[in-house]
């Protein structure tokens, strides 16, 4: 038989390997061990940084002193960990804004050229877990780009409308929307089935290494066809209703703050109603001066301030004011009851940055707090910059949190030390 070279690409190019999915197993009966406990993860990005003293504690352990930023968290003292000393290998200063696009990969070499990514942390947990919820992740932004990134270093679209977002979550498409939707899930099956018939044909001519690469071929193909199967059943799955108005996006790019609290607020909402478990939000870091009392400079430019002390105190009042955010964040998901616990126990929430100090545009010493997700917490847990793990340790840390059995993730050597489970 001919086949069309074409044809075998474009069908690859579609079909993304994926893991066996959990929706497809037998539901559990009576007297049979309970499913698992729902694991989320948070990842949040703050671009420009946070001004380092006024974000590290001096004291490591429990009984460190808390910093001007901390101190607006003090109400979850013991529920987050602040992290110093971490950083992603093989970045360089003269890149550092660039370094963004490693934050959730740790690929080295971020900006350079001939740079090539690989999968984010949160796309790599949503080849395991993405299958559970009727969206396997969500890759929000401020303005711009996102932090998710597929298995081939292809960006992943991020969507910046908190208006549009809240409407593919929550409000329902018409009948005929539906079933075009449905229809075109129909559709995809159909090809996926003649592109297996063409390429099993080829098994007898091809060698013993093109005959794995076919196997792997095909398992991602019957793999694509499940997650066809299970997107048909969300389409007929009635979306939850939720007593809220929906989100007014802000046009105004400089209102760095209120565009964060809409993409908290919407992220709250779809952990809440289980729509995904896995969030990712760049927050902006915008040129313009921002709408708040005291500031009449540009983030950015604060953020560079060359220590210059009318520049500190304005670029102290933004990052508070971004603090407030992340501390009211926590809190709707710590009074949200699940199940006995409340949604920040079972919630990774990880807030760092691709740069440790904006006005050197230093990569070393990046600021990282996690909180909730069942991790002992209520410590400053130290390392020291010049010698310190990946920052990918904390990443297979995060991963095995979800319930995900790796060793492995980026530039990692293990978990990081130091840091424990609940339970």
């Amino acid at each position: 038989m001919k086949f069309e070279r074409r044809t075998f690409l474009r069908a690859a190019g579609i079909s993304l390997a994926l893991p066996l999915f959990d929706y497809l197993l037998p539901r559990t009966s009576a007297g049979e061990k309970k499913p698992p406990v729902p694991r989320r993860m948070i990842c949040v990005c703050t671009p420009l940084g946070l001004h380092p003293t006024n974000f590290f504690p001096e004291k490591p352990g429990k009984d460190y002193t808390l910093t001007p930023y901390l101190d607006l968290l003090k109400d979850f003292r013991d529920d987050f960990t602040v992290i110093s000393g971490l950083s992603h290998a093989g970045m360089s200063p003269g890149f550092a804004h660039q370094a963004s696009a490693s934050f959730l990969t740790g690929v080295p070499g971020a900006g350079r050229p001939g740079f090539r990514n690989a999968i984010s942390l949160d796309q790599f947990a949503a080849d395991h877990i993405g299958s559970q919820t009727r969206f396997p992740t969500l890759t929000l932004s401020g303005e711009g780009a996102g932090l998710s990134w597929t298995r081939t270093g292809a960006l992943v679209p991020a969507a910046t409308s908190p208006a549009k977002v809240f409407a593919r979550l929550f409000l329902e498409g018409r009948a005929d929307e539906v079933q075009n939707q449905v229809r075109r899930l129909e559709d995809g099956r159909s090809i996926l089935d003649d592109v297996r018939d063409q390429a099993n044909s080829l098994r007898s001519d091809l060698g013993t290494d093109d005959r794995e690469k076919l196997d792997e071929y095909l398992t991602s193909v019957r793999e694509l066809e499940q997650r066809l199967v299970k997107d048909e059943t969300w389409a007929k799955t009635p979306k939850p209703k939720v007593n809220v108005e929906p989100p007014k996006d802000i046009p105004n790019a400089a209102d760095l703050i209120g565009r964060t609290r809409l993409l908290f607020d919407l992220s709250h909402l779809a952990l809440q109603t289980d729509s995904t478990r896995l969030i990712t939000i760049m927050l902006a870091g915008s040129t313009y001066a921002p709408p708040i009392p005291g500031v009449n400079l540009g983030h950015h430019d604060l953020s560079h301030h060359g220590k210059d002390p009318g520049k500190l105190e304005q670029l102290k009042i933004v990052e508070v004011e971004t603090m407030k955010t992340v501390r009211d964040l926590l809190s709707k998901l710590k009074q949200t009851n699940e199940d006995g616990a409340n949604l920040l126990e079972r919630t990774t929430v990880f807030l760092g940055s691709n740069l440790g100090d904006g006005s050197s545009h230093s990569v070393k010493n990046l600021p990282v707090l996690l909180a909730g997700g069942g991790f002992k917490h209520g410590q400053h847990l130290p390392f020291d910059p010049q010698n310190s793990p990946p920052l990918c340790n904390l990443y297979v840390s995060m991963l095995q949190r979800l319930g995900i059995e790796t060793n492995q993730f980026g530039s990692s050597t293990g978990t990081l030390t130091g840091l424990e489970a609940i339970g």
